[in-house]
């Protein structure tokens, strides 16, 4: 098979779909890998180290001109729904679920696109969001401790606090890998750290593992209302597999909070779990509501590029040689996380939670299969 890596184009993003480590492979494995010149270049990774592997360098239009399987990091721009080709697989985050024009233009390209963030194990977990997920929760709080400061229009507020004054208040709504990862780094920085979720399962969890220094709370709208009058930085780590986040967080909390209290929303890809976020860019990355600093940057993982590619190839590579060795449909029939993946099938829809966020009806993943 012939597995294209185009440069990203999104602004800011710096990662790229597969590392040299992962072209080898594929390459040992009998594949042809075409990587866009300079593809490699965010992540400090040379053009040569991708030949010296058995790569091929090409210009953008070959790349996914020859492509059977295109490998990239962040869903397609209007500008490269041209490059799709009918019948090719892409695979790469999509977040489908609040972009219906990405959604349609993949249906109207008649191409099967499999999405990084719904690969899902049988036990609920999703091994090719997880690795973005720790580093998107480590760098909420690096983030949010950035923007508290007064330059960056924040309360002026350290997070460690110094002798004689308290630390910051850092609150976390979900205690998934985005939740326990930001109450690692909070708890590190010495902040005073809450963590709400509605699974009790989960708060216990989180309870163990940090030995009880970070405070567990039941997540419903009277709690998460009273402690966001006491947060500093809040942090949203909110996910519904494959579906538009839900909004726990209204504009009239917003206006509670304290003037210069900065919120963090990684689920800002998926819609945001706080009603006053919207998507914002790397290159400007905040703005204010209501007094209070927004940061929406829907790829944070993109400020530490090669830490970032690294890590999601070590993820992504055992389905990547699964779908170029086997081919898409008998990969998505004998491997059911990744069947759980294909949210689109050359026209179809076929991820309940993406047809539901898209008002279609879902076409089930075996009808497509034969």
């Amino acid at each position: 098979m012939i597995i294209g890596v185009p440069r990203e184009v999104k602004p800011g993003e710096q990662r790229v779909a597969l590392t040299p480590p992962g072209a080898r492979a594929l390459a040992e494995a009998g594949h042809r890998v075409v990587v866009e010149h300079g593809a490699g270049a965010g992540s400090s990774i040379r053009d040569d180290e991708y030949t010296r592997v058995g790569a091929t360098l090409a210009a953008v239009d070959e790349v996914w001109g020859k492509a059977d399987l295109v490998l990239k990091v962040k869903e397609p721009l209007p500008e490269e729904y041209g490059r799709l080709r009918a019948g090719q697989v892409l695979f790469t985050y999509l977040h489908l679920a609040p972009a219906p024009d990405l959604a349609r233009a993949l249906q109207a390209a008649d191409v099967i696109a499999v999405a990084y963030e719904t690969v899902q194990r049988a036990d609920g977990s999703l091994p090719l969001l997880a690795p973005m997920s720790e580093v998107a929760g480590r760098l909420a709080v690096q983030e949010g401790a950035f923007y508290l400061a007064k330059a960056h229009g924040g309360r002026g507020i350290l997070l460690a606090g110094v002798p004689g004054v308290p630390p910051g208040n850092v609150a976390v709504l979900g205690a998934g890998t985005v939740g326990v990862n930001a109450a690692r780094i909070a708890l590190g920085l010495g902040a005073d750290v809450s963590i709400l979720d509605v699974n009790l399962d989960r708060l216990r969890a989180v309870d163990d593992l940090f030995h009880g220094r970070v405070i567990t709370v039941m997540s419903n709208s009277f709690n998460v209302d009273q402690v966001l009058r006491r947060a500093d930085l809040l942090i949203g780590a909110v996910l519904v597999a494959g579906a538009r986040a839900p909004v726990l967080v209204t504009k009239e909390m917003v206006a509670s909070m304290k003037e210069g209290a900065v919120i963090v929303d990684v689920a800002v890809d998926q819609g945001g779990s706080v009603e006053t976020i919207h998507p914002t860019t790397l290159l400007d990355p905040t703005y204010v509501v209501s007094g209070v600093v927004h940061y929406g940057v829907a790829n944070m993982p993109a400020l530490v590029p090669r830490t970032s590619t690294f890590a999601l190839t070590n993820a992504t590579l055992p389905y990547v040689l699964e779908l170029a060795g086997r081919g898409v449909a008998a990969a998505a029939r004998g491997n059911a996380a990744l069947g759980k993946g294909v949210n689109i099938w050359r026209g179809r829809v076929v991820h309940p939670a993406v047809a539901h966020a898209l008002g279609e009806k879902t076409t089930p993943l075996e009808a497509v299969l034969g």
